[in-house]
């Protein structure tokens, strides 16, 4: 219950907070350092013979290190778990990243491109408004199952070694967890690691926003579309938000300069979209916080009864 009663008290700290300039500006944030422990490890093993095992063993190092970590830290007591989750928890950040495009584009295209490419790895530099929207909206609903609902969950399961297991597992498959020359083999074991551990994180983000939004009764759809996307995990949030707003997502899309002919999400629905869509994303952002937040209240209450 004290788990509970940290988390609820870490979203509220987060959605308050965010990500402080001031603060990371003087000191590195923990997800840099978890880049460069997966920068360090990728240098020195992936190499020659045997790289998926490589890769293994990397995954391993990693986990093993995020997990002491949390155990250690944990030992510090409720307002340094408190803390901890606050940072590692991404609402206010993702908010922030994807209404400023939104901003952007109303000011102009070239500037909606431009901030639109901070946030998304796929060409920028040709892109249409609809295109900047869609990604926006795309990154907004992945995210909000990785850096929210996911870290959540796993800190409700397992405390802070099981929130640092899920944020250095999702860094490591961000940063190596492509199918090129480059990392196929290498990222391979932490790609198929954060898909584990964002199974049902990415089914039960779809479901909230379903429920919201009142779309509960196209679920079959939803699914549909889902299982027809490119990752395991993203076409969950991303399909359920699709619905929810009346809009197509996914569908081609350029990246080093290849397009890639992927499958629509709710294909047949509205493309022509601006930056009141992505305002309209960023409010359902927030309902599904805030029925997070009422779900971790009522796991508290065991606790706040005793007190």
């Amino acid at each position: 219950m004290s788990t509970a009663l940290a988390l609820f008290l870490a979203l509220i700290l987060d959605a308050l907070m965010g990500e402080p300039d001031w603060l990371w500006s003087r000191l590195p944030h923990p997800a840099v350092i978890a880049g460069r422990a997966v920068a360090w490890l990728e240098r020195w093993l992936n190499h020659g013979a045997a790289r998926r095992l490589k890769g293994v063993c990397a995954l391993v190092i990693l986990v093993a290190t995020a997990a002491t970590a949390g155990f250690l830290l944990s030992l510090a007591g409720l307002p340094v778990e408190i803390l901890c989750a606050a940072i590692l928890l991404a609402q206010k950040s993702l908010v922030q990243h994807v209404s400023a495009v939104a901003d952007a584009l109303r000011r102009s295209l070239p500037e909606g491109r431009e901030t639109v490419a901070l946030i998304v790895s796929r060409d920028c530099r040709d892109m249409s408004e609809p295109q900047v929207a869609r990604s926006a909206i795309e990154s907004a609903a992945e995210n909000l199952s990785d850096g929210v609902i996911a870290p959540a969950i796993w800190f409700l399961v397992a405390g802070l070694p099981g929130l640092f297991v899920y944020k250095i597992v999702n860094t490591a498959d961000s940063m190596i967890g492509y199918r090129n020359d480059r990392y196929h083999a290498f990222g391979w074991a932490a790609a198929r690691f954060d898909d584990l551990l964002n199974l049902i994180p990415a089914r039960l983000t779809g479901l909230m926003i379903a429920l919201l939004t009142g779309q509960l009764r196209q679920w079959p759809e939803i699914v549909q579309d889902a299982r027809r996307h490119r990752s395991p995990n993203a076409g969950w949030p991303e399909a359920a938000m699709a619905r929810a707003l009346d809009l197509a997502l996914a569908g081609p899309r350029s990246y080093d300069g290849q397009v890639r002919q992927l499958a629509w999400v709710n294909g047949t629905a509205r493309k022509d979209i601006g930056a009141d869509e992505i305002d309209a994303t960023v409010a359902i952002l927030w309902r599904v916080w805030a029925l997070l937040l009422v779900v971790v209240a009522i796991a508290t209450l065991p606790l706040l009864s005793l007190v």
